[in-house]
Protein backbone atom coordinates (compact mmCIF):
# COMPACT_ATOMS: atom_id res chain seq x y z
CA UNK A 1 0.00 0.00 0.00
CA UNK A 2 1.07 3.55 -0.69
CA UNK A 3 0.82 6.15 2.05
CA UNK A 4 1.80 9.79 2.20
CA UNK A 5 2.04 11.57 5.53
CA UNK A 6 2.63 15.30 5.92
CA UNK A 7 4.03 16.97 9.00
CA UNK A 8 5.35 20.34 10.13
CA UNK A 9 2.27 22.53 9.87
CA UNK A 10 1.23 25.09 12.41
CA UNK A 11 0.25 28.69 13.04
CA UNK A 12 2.83 31.24 11.96
CA UNK A 13 2.99 34.98 11.47
CA UNK A 14 3.57 36.86 8.25
CA UNK A 15 7.27 36.92 7.44
CA UNK A 16 7.98 33.68 9.27
CA UNK A 17 9.36 30.45 7.81
CA UNK A 18 8.06 26.91 8.07
CA UNK A 19 9.24 23.56 6.74
CA UNK A 20 6.78 20.87 5.75
CA UNK A 21 7.71 17.21 5.33
CA UNK A 22 6.11 14.50 3.23
CA UNK A 23 7.00 10.89 3.89
CA UNK A 24 6.00 8.43 1.17
CA UNK A 25 5.88 4.72 1.84
CA UNK A 26 5.09 1.90 -0.55
CA UNK A 27 6.73 3.31 -3.66
CA UNK A 28 9.01 6.15 -4.76
CA UNK A 29 8.02 8.40 -7.63
CA UNK A 30 7.65 12.11 -8.33
CA UNK A 31 6.06 14.22 -5.60
CA UNK A 32 4.09 17.42 -5.70
CA UNK A 33 2.80 19.78 -3.03
CA UNK A 34 -0.64 21.31 -3.38
CA UNK A 35 -2.67 23.66 -1.22
CA UNK A 36 -6.27 24.69 -0.81
CA UNK A 37 -7.03 28.03 0.78
CA UNK A 38 -10.36 29.00 2.37
CA UNK A 39 -13.00 29.19 -0.34
CA UNK A 40 -10.48 28.40 -3.07
CA UNK A 41 -9.78 25.50 -5.37
CA UNK A 42 -6.82 23.25 -4.77
CA UNK A 43 -3.74 24.61 -6.49
CA UNK A 44 -0.30 23.31 -7.33
CA UNK A 45 2.56 24.68 -5.24
CA UNK A 46 5.75 22.82 -6.12
CA UNK A 47 6.97 19.47 -7.42
CA UNK A 48 10.15 17.45 -7.68
CA UNK A 49 11.25 14.33 -9.54
CA UNK A 50 11.92 10.99 -7.90
CA UNK A 51 15.66 11.67 -8.08
CA UNK A 52 15.37 15.08 -6.45
CA UNK A 53 16.06 17.06 -9.59
CA UNK A 54 14.17 19.61 -11.67
CA UNK A 55 12.16 21.38 -8.94
CA UNK A 56 9.15 23.18 -10.38
CA UNK A 57 7.17 25.98 -8.73
CA UNK A 58 3.95 27.89 -9.07
CA UNK A 59 4.58 31.55 -9.86
CA UNK A 60 2.96 32.56 -6.59
CA UNK A 61 5.66 30.87 -4.50
CA UNK A 62 8.71 31.09 -6.75
CA UNK A 63 11.61 32.61 -4.87
CA UNK A 64 10.00 32.01 -1.46
CA UNK A 65 9.44 28.24 -1.34
CA UNK A 66 11.99 25.50 -1.93
CA UNK A 67 11.18 21.84 -2.52
CA UNK A 68 13.85 19.22 -1.97
CA UNK A 69 14.58 15.53 -1.46
CA UNK A 70 17.85 13.63 -1.28
CA UNK A 71 16.76 10.28 -2.71
CA UNK A 72 13.61 8.68 -4.01
CA UNK A 73 13.05 7.06 -0.61
CA UNK A 74 13.80 10.17 1.43
CA UNK A 75 11.20 12.60 2.73
CA UNK A 76 10.22 15.49 0.49
CA UNK A 77 10.59 18.87 2.16
CA UNK A 78 8.85 22.13 1.38
CA UNK A 79 10.74 25.05 2.89
CA UNK A 80 8.45 28.06 3.01
CA UNK A 81 10.02 31.45 3.66
CA UNK A 82 8.59 34.95 3.88
CA UNK A 83 5.11 33.61 4.43
CA UNK A 84 2.15 35.91 3.78
CA UNK A 85 -1.48 35.56 4.87
CA UNK A 86 -2.39 34.50 1.32
CA UNK A 87 -0.34 31.34 1.90
CA UNK A 88 -2.93 30.22 4.47
CA UNK A 89 -4.19 26.85 3.29
CA UNK A 90 -4.35 23.13 3.82
CA UNK A 91 -1.16 21.73 2.30
CA UNK A 92 -1.09 18.22 0.84
CA UNK A 93 1.53 16.14 -0.89
CA UNK A 94 0.82 13.67 -3.66
CA UNK A 95 2.82 11.31 -5.82
CA UNK A 96 2.78 10.51 -9.50
CA UNK A 97 4.49 8.14 -11.91
CA UNK A 98 4.36 10.63 -14.77
CA UNK A 99 4.59 14.23 -13.56
CA UNK A 100 5.92 16.57 -10.90
CA UNK A 101 4.26 19.63 -12.37
CA UNK A 102 0.84 21.21 -12.42
CA UNK A 103 -1.17 18.26 -13.73
CA UNK A 104 -3.34 17.56 -10.73
CA UNK A 105 -5.25 14.68 -12.25
CA UNK A 106 -2.06 12.75 -12.93
CA UNK A 107 -1.26 12.39 -9.23
CA UNK A 108 -2.24 9.04 -7.83
CA UNK A 109 -1.97 9.02 -4.05
CA UNK A 110 -2.55 11.89 -1.65
CA UNK A 111 -1.79 12.64 1.96
CA UNK A 112 -4.40 13.81 4.45
CA UNK A 113 -3.13 17.37 4.41
CA UNK A 114 -2.23 19.74 7.20
CA UNK A 115 -3.20 23.27 8.05
CA UNK A 116 -0.88 26.22 7.72
CA UNK A 117 -2.53 29.39 9.01
CA UNK A 118 -0.51 32.56 8.46
CA UNK A 119 -1.58 35.52 10.57
CA UNK A 120 -0.96 39.13 9.58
Amino acid sequence: QVHLVESGGGLVQAGDSLRLSCVVSGRAYHVGWFRQGPGKEREFVAGITSTGSQPFYADSVKGRFTISRDTAEAPVFLQMDTLVPEDTAIYSCADSKVTWKNRRRRYDYWGQGLQVPVSS
